[in-house]
């Protein structure tokens, strides 16, 4: 039996103002097993960005239930929670978010140096240089990222999410700033890393991509709607 990395009960999210209440999530439930590829696709404005916020613990439900690998996180206070985001999820940014100050290696080790394991520099360093290797971006680790390309940048954003081993990936419009070979070359790379056990959660706006995935969910006016699973047999078809 699989283990289960995040279930959603009942999630609602609603935004006031004086004047106005916007349902931006309801009851959505949802279970993430280990090993899997889920995508999400909808309209703009659809509640797709909220719902990556909660799932991410950037941003907390109104009503329901959240658990990241059995723990309850709805309604953990905000230093809790980012000790979670920190050790058990990952992030992949449509804007990549690489700070250009640092070397392509320093931008990758960020979340071990935060985080409070503790690590020894010779783990840092070895870490940082094998997800470098799986990104196959070794070659640049002592570049600025401002002197590398979209589809690098993107790769090496990649490599600083999982080099903390995270429970989960989530993927925000990966390929949105990239043109459409680069955009393929990081679809690849993520499919491999799933088929080697990362787990990934994808927000896409393009079919194409959204197909790649083992799950494939639409989210219309705040409500989860799934389409049919593919086998891993049918997507290398």
């Amino acid at each position: 039996m699989r283990d289960l990395v995040i279930e959603l009960q009942g999630i609602s999210k609603v935004y006031e103002t004086e004047d106005v209440e916007t349902h931006a999530l309801s009851d959505v439930s949802l279970s993430i097993y280990k090993g899997d590829y889920v995508s999400i696709a909808g309209p703009s404005g659809c509640g797709k960005s909220t719902l990556l916020s909660i799932l991410g613990l950037l941003d907390t439900p109104s009503k329901g239930s959240y658990k990241v690998e059995n723990k309850e996180v709805s309604e953990m206070n905000a230093d809790k929670a980012a000790e979670i985001r920190n050790e058990s999820i990952g992030f992949v940014f449509q804007s990549f978010n690489l700070i250009d100050e640092l070397s392509v290696f320093e931008n990758v080790a960020l979340p071990l140096r935060y985080s409070e394991e503790g690590y020894a520099e010779t783990f840092i360093t070895q870490r940082v240089n094998e997800c470098l290797e799986k990104v196959e971006m070794s070659h640049r680790a002592s570049h600025r990222t401002n002197q590398l390309s979209g589809g690098q940048q993107q790769r090496v954003a990649i490599a600083r999410a999982i080099v903390a081993n995270p429970a989960i990936l989530l993927v925000d419009e990966p390929t949105g700033n990239l043109d459409s070979k680069s955009g393929d070359q990081v679809m690849n790379l993520l499919k491999e890393l799933n088929e080697q056990g990362t787990t990934i959660f994808m927000v896409t706006h393009d079919p194409r991509y959204a197909d790649k995935a083992t799950r494939q969910l639409i989210l219309s006016d705040g409500k989860l709607s799934a389409t049919e699973s593919k086998s891993p047999e049918m997507l290398s078809a």
